[in-house]
């Protein structure tokens, strides 16, 4: 377990017998406030044969915290399930639900939201709970962390009329904070005289000036037939929170292309990759031509303590292009793990530069396509860790952690 987690949940532990019927409620309200304190982005809470384990992602790694007694679990689900306004009953079944809680300590009222999801287990039922944070945290474009150049270029893109923005990366790098901070700017700019719309699977937050809605796969209201309903309520602005099939992607291209602006996320390790995989789904290379505005992927790796030391051993910069590199040390302020906060290292890709747009027609693979891009200018999430690396942000073995043993 990680020492400093561990004493600062326990610290908050009421003391009061564990059959006392308010303990659970104390305890509960104790995971989610140390969680948010610690600036934890979920809460796993586990079981097991013997204990109902929880673990706390901090800085995108999942770190081990407390072990309740496994008689505990049943009352600790069904307390989440409470907030969350899910069936306390229904155990073999998956659900979802959002808990809502006012924000102290500010000159304002703020709404902090959380994200609970249940899932049946061999041992009981597992609860993750993503903290999405205070409303007013989140983020606009000008102070996401993104480098000058991708952040002017969506700056520029936004602007368009028509077309799509695609934000890629694995889960949890940040792509729909992203989006709504594209979103915020557009609002900003146009003050309100531009239709906006969402469709999202879940609403993460709330955006003043857009329209958002949410799939109900229950209800038969998929991606796919709310995007094709959204074409009919006069849209300008289109985000769409993820692309998972043909049949979606096909909609959000016709839309691009018959005067809307759309946003949307895809899951994708490199900005190259996001083109030949929409053209192996079956995207006309036309279509992702005339239809794709630019592609930012992007990756989140945790940023070096300041207790941090340089590295002299060649080893520690296992097979990385850099001359001068830093390594993780451990300290109270990082909690031992040498790491605190995190930085987005980014690229984005431009179809409309003419190599790139040559190949896009031609079908050429990710890697051409990425090369075509780099000499078009494009820096690489590649050159951008190394770049990171020298300047003492984070270390090669972070590096490899986030972006694996891909060829620099």
């Amino acid at each position: 377990m990680s020492g400093t987690l561990q004493a600062a949940f326990e610290s908050i532990l009421p003391r009061r017998p564990l059959s006392d019927p308010v303990y659970v409620t104390e305890a509960v309200s104790g995971i989610l406030t140390s969680a948010r304190r610690a600036a934890a982005s979920d809460v796993h809470l586990i079981p097991a044969r013997d204990a109902f384990r929880m673990a706390w992602r901090v800085d995108g790694v999942l770190q081990s915290v407390w072990d309740f007694p496994v008689e505990l679990a049943p009352r600790i689900v069904a307390r989440l399930k409470v907030m969350a306004e899910l069936l306390t009953y229904q155990t073999e079944m998956p659900q979802e639900g959002r808990i809502r809680e006012s924000g102290t300590g500010t000159a304002s009222s703020t709404e902090i939201e959380m994200r609970v999801s249940t899932f049946p287990t061999l041992f009981g039922e597992k609860v993750v709970v993503r903290l999405l944070g205070e409303r007013g945290e989140f983020q606009q474009l000008a102070n996401l962390g993104l480098t000058d150049d991708v952040r002017t270029g969506l700056a520029q893109l936004i602007q368009a009329t028509q077309g799509t923005i695609l934000v890629a990366g694995p889960a949890g790098s940040g792509k729909t904070t992203t989006l709504y901070a594209c979103l915020r700017e557009i609002t900003a700019q146009t003050q309100g005289q531009r239709s906006l719309v969402s469709l999202e699977d879940p609403i993460e937050a709330v955006i003043p000036g857009v329209s958002q809605s949410q799939v109900n796969l229950a209800a038969g209201f998929d991606l796919t037939t709310g995007l094709r309903s959204l074409m009919r309520q006069d849209p300008e602005v289109i985000m769409v929170g993820e692309i998972r099939d043909r049949s979606t992607a096909e909609i959000v291209f016709q839309a691009a292309l018959t005067g809307h602006l759309v946003l949307t996320t895809f899951h994708a390790g490199s900005a190259a990759s996001v083109v030949s995989r929409l053209s192996e789904m079956g995207i006309e290379p036309y279509l992702l031509r005339s239809g794709i505005l630019g592609v930012v992927c992007q990756r989140l790796v945790r940023r070096l303590c300041q207790c941090s030391r340089p590295g002299t051993d060649e080893r520690d910069k296992l097979g990385l292009r850099v001359e001068s590199f830093r390594v993780p040390v451990g300290c109270a302020e990082c909690r031992g793990t040498g790491y605190q906060g995190r930085l987005v290292l980014s690229e984005i890709l431009l179809p409309d530069q003419t190599d790139v747009g040559r190949a896009i027609l031609s079908r050429g693979d990710s890697a051409e396509l990425e090369a075509l891009a780099r000499q078009a200018g494009m820096l690489t999430r590649w050159q951008r860790a190394c770049s990171a690396i020298e300047a003492g942000q984070t270390s090669p073995a972070e590096i490899r952690r986030v972006l694996g043993l891909g060829d620099v």
